[in-house]
């Protein structure tokens, strides 16, 4: 759970073919919402998006949203992983999502098995039952110009997670325990198994919060830039099997920088120090997790 200050802009940026989400549109480059009262990251998959009801009537109650005629309207961007085979049945509905506001503060968040990493998993080429756990990640950092980044992850892809010098930090277990790498796996799999993990069941999902003054473009940006993390902690990344998302939230105050060359290298900064963040939180979410 993200809640945004007031002010906040943001975007983001789709890149998995198996996603479940709810209000994205107001991220779009053509919405007059300039950004969003929060964003929620959740499990559940498509049931688990109830929570956002509770977030909405969170915020409506401290009349924090966008304002209208008949008072404010909070706009709540959220995103699901699938953790239903978990077993627990885990479905999130808006007691869950006020709950999470409530206990929503300032600093590092709580991390690994938790809130929508409870059920996660990632490395699902052998089934479920020999993947490794997953779960919320987090990493922060300070630009040298004074500026804040931090990102948060859900880390349940269905490839496998890959550490800083590229061996397998989450994936599949072989029949002594052992981590395999899906990639040596799949030359020798070309049919579908019939325990295979199917289309909308994995995901990673990342959001990037930064003080730095972006528009909603400048946001698009960074959070395009910034899902480039992804494929560096998980491979394979982006299939028709998982949803992974990225979300960019900016509160600077101020003006962005007019377009041009300062502008795009500064965008550039914030996209590549968001990218290696994303990566940094979605090991982290493994590392927590076990």
């Amino acid at each position: 759970m993200v809640i945004a200050p007031a002010g906040t802009r943001g975007a983001v940026e789709v890149r998995g073919g198996g996603t479940g989400t709810r209000e994205l549109e107001a991220l779009s480059p053509l919405a007059n919402a300039e950004g969003p009262s929060a964003v929620l990251l959740t499990g559940g998959s498509a049931f688990g998006l109830a929570a956002a009801d509770g977030v909405v009537r969170w915020l409506e109650g401290r009349g924090l949203g966008r304002p209208t005629p008949v008072g404010v309207i909070p706009l709540v961007p959220a995103a699901v992983v699938f953790d239903l085979t978990e077993g627990r049945g885990r479905r999130p509905g808006p007691e869950e999502g006020y709950a999470a506001c409530e206990a929503a503060g300032g600093g590092v968040p709580a991390r690994g098995r938790i809130g929508a990493g409870a059920g996660a998993a990632v490395g699902k080429v052998l089934g479920r039952e020999r993947a490794t756990q997953g779960g919320v990640g987090y990493a922060a950092t300070r630009l040298a110009g004074g500026g804040t980044l931090a990102a948060i992850a859900v880390a349940n892809a269905s490839g496998d997670v890959i550490a800083e010098d590229g061996e397998v930090l989450g994936g599949p277990h072989g029949d002594r325990g052992e981590l395999l790498r899906s990639a040596d796996l799949f030359p020798d799999m070309p049919q579908l198994p019939h325990w295979a993990i199917r289309p909308g069941q994995s995901t990673t999902l990342a959001c990037i919060c930064t003080d730095a003054a972006l528009d909603k473009r400048g946001c698009g940006i960074v959070a395009r830039i910034a899902s480039a993390g992804i494929a560096r902690a998980v491979d394979p990344a982006f299939t028709p099997l998982d949803g992974d998302i990225v979300f960019c939230l900016a509160s600077g105050p101020g003006p962005p920088a007019a377009p041009g060359p300062a502008a795009s290298w500064s965008l550039t900064i914030l996209g590549t120090v968001a990218a290696t963040l994303t990566a940094a939180a979605i090991r982290d979410a493994v590392r927590r997790a076990g």
